[in-house]
């Protein structure tokens, strides 16, 4: 009877643990597209893509954050991240890197074009 009894104890123990564990993770509605994916996106999409960041941005901007809770906050702080990572990955992916020098490359280019001339 005693065996019963642990086996019984031990089982609701285990299910109230899974279902406390379950409750305990954040449920969050943005899901970012990897840079794999981006890749493969046609031009249209990452332009449609682009619009829905800047229409959930406003949307952030425009709330009161006065009312909400420090989770709140930090998981919009997260997803606002997470949208500029997601942001730059597409316009580098569509060719909007472009060619970035330094002022110590300007330098040293323009002193190259006085000796040549």
């Amino acid at each position: 009877m005693k065996t019963k009894m642990y086996l019984l104890a031990t089982a609701l123990l285990f299910l109230f643990a899974i279902n406390t564990s379950k409750a305990a993770t954040p449920i969050t509605t943005y899901t970012p597209y990897t840079k794999e994916y981006i890749a493969t996106m046609t031009a249209e999409e990452r332009q449609a893509r682009i619009e829905e960041i800047k229409d959930r941005v406003n949307e952030i901007r425009a709330m009161d954050k006065s009312s909400l809770t420090r989770a709140e906050k930090k998981e919009l702080k997260v997803e606002l991240k997470e949208m500029r990572h997601e942001a730059n990955a597409i316009s580098a992916a569509g060719g909007g890197g472009g060619i970035y020098l330094s002022v110590g490359a300007i330098i040293i280019i323009i002193l190259l074009l006085i000796l040549i001339l």
